[in-house]
């Protein structure tokens, strides 16, 4: 078990766990970048409130690569009962796409259910006032420095 102490945007997290801070990146989702106005901000706002439904409390899991090249800690999110995964609800709700990023793939099958069921629906970024640009597309055009 371990607590979101911090939400960076729509799939980074700072986590303690056993008293130690680590960064934390959920997989198989790409949320919108906090430059990409106003779906950057909504999805982490989003991303807190799921949080903050759950107390901070989560269960985190690993898949088969531990970290990305960021240092980053790979995890599911899951809320403490373990029933639901905040990763799947951030795209079925329509505020992050599907990233998958092998051999980190363990849930790829509900991601895609998730996505199509969002864009069925229009959920968030699906919407008729959606997301412009895909946050991998967003990344190129404005990179790091």
């Amino acid at each position: 078990m371990a607590k979101v102490t911090r939400v960076h945007d729509g799939d980074t997290v700072t986590l303690s766990i056993d008293g130690r801070s680590v960064r934390a990146r959920l997989i198989g989702i790409d949320a919108p970048e906090m430059g990409q106005e106003p779906w950057g901000k909504m999805s982490r706002t989003y991303l807190k409130g799921l949080i903050r439904e759950i107390k901070g409390r989560v269960f985190i899991e690993t898949d088969i690569v531990p970290y990305d090249k960021y240092d980053r800690l790979l995890v599911y999110l899951w809320t403490p009962d373990r029933r639901n995964m905040l990763n799947e609800r951030m795209i079925r709700d329509g505020y992050a796409v599907l990233f998958t990023l092998q051999p980190n793939s363990r849930y790829a099958g509900r991601f895609v259910q998730a996505l199509e069921s969002a864009k069925k629906s229009g959920a968030g970024i699906w919407g008729p006032e959606g997301l412009k640009e895909l946050p991998r597309d967003y990344k190129k055009a404005h990179p790091r420095k």
